[in-house]
């Protein structure tokens, strides 16, 4: 094999890459979300410099049903969002993922520096409650409920305001950012980055607003908790099609 044929692979392991080049479309994936208000002191610390937090004390439990996603396979996430500024504008940073598929840990991490770890989420409908269930290794950490296709009213998905239908599709579009952290083979970083990106082509197919419920359970290899529930404001459940692209750097810390 060449220095051609290797630089035109698109993952490792070289004879069986884990993912393919990109970009990755997405169809019927389903978002339920809850949004509640935390501890703002958690918050901070939870935001790696230069973000800030947007003054609302909201962070995001979502559970993501992913079933036809082009090169990731049929899959679910769960983890924590924080609603934050950077140099003053609105983005969403990613502080926790749990998955339970290989391609999309493997890739989300290398391409985008998405904290993804293995874990079994799971969203399922029982009667007539929504349910997004997380498990880490063979516990019990997040159990978040609403009720199921409650209202066709919209709420804000940071902040839990009710909003038009055109707010969904404002809030996909929203600027997304992971820190991305790659070692080198001396185990220094490599890497070390505020990654940024936008998602693109969305077609918002449903949506629905109700009442909901969290719970997080402490855990100290999966710390869903360390961002404490101080109020449930709302929750929201909606099923799209997009496209997830490459992302930008946003802050490089090594530079």
């Amino acid at each position: 094999m060449n220095a051609d044929e290797i630089l035109s692979q698109a993952s490792m392991p070289i004879a069986a890459p884990a993912y393919p080049k990109g970009p990755y479309r997405f169809i019927n994936r389903e978002f339920f979300t809850v949004i509640y208000e935390s501890d703002p002191d958690a918050i901070r610390a939870a935001l790696p410099e230069p973000l800030e937090p947007d003054g609302s004390n909201t962070v995001l439990f979502e559970t993501i049903r992913m079933p036809d996603s082009a090169g990731f396979g049929d899959y679910t996430e769960a983890g924590l969002v924080i609603p934050a500024l950077h140099d003053g504008q609105p983005v969403n940073f990613t502080q926790q993922m749990f998955l339970d598929c290989s391609p999309p840990i493997y890739g989300g991490r290398e391409i985008w520096g998405f904290p993804k770890k293995l874990g079994h989420p799971r969203l399922f409908v029982e009667g007539a409650t929504l349910t997004g269930h997380l498990e880490f290794d063979g516990t019990t950490i997040a159990l978040a409920t609403m009720g199921y296709k409650y209202q066709h009213l919209l709420y804000d998905v940071d902040h839990g305001t009710k909003c038009h239908p055109d707010a969904i599709l404002k809030k996909l579009q929203k600027t997304q950012v992971n820190l991305k952290m790659i070692p080198h083979v001396d185990g220094s970083l490599a890497i070390a980055q505020l990654v940024a990106y936008e998602l693109a082509d969305i077609t918002v197919k449903g949506a629905w607003s109700g009442p909901a419920g969290l719970q997080l359970i402490h855990h100290v290899n999966a710390p869903v908790a360390s961002l404490p529930v101080r109020k449930v404001v709302g929750g929201l459940h909606f099923i799209t099609d997009l496209t997830l692209p490459y992302g930008r750097v946003l802050h490089d810390y090594l530079d």
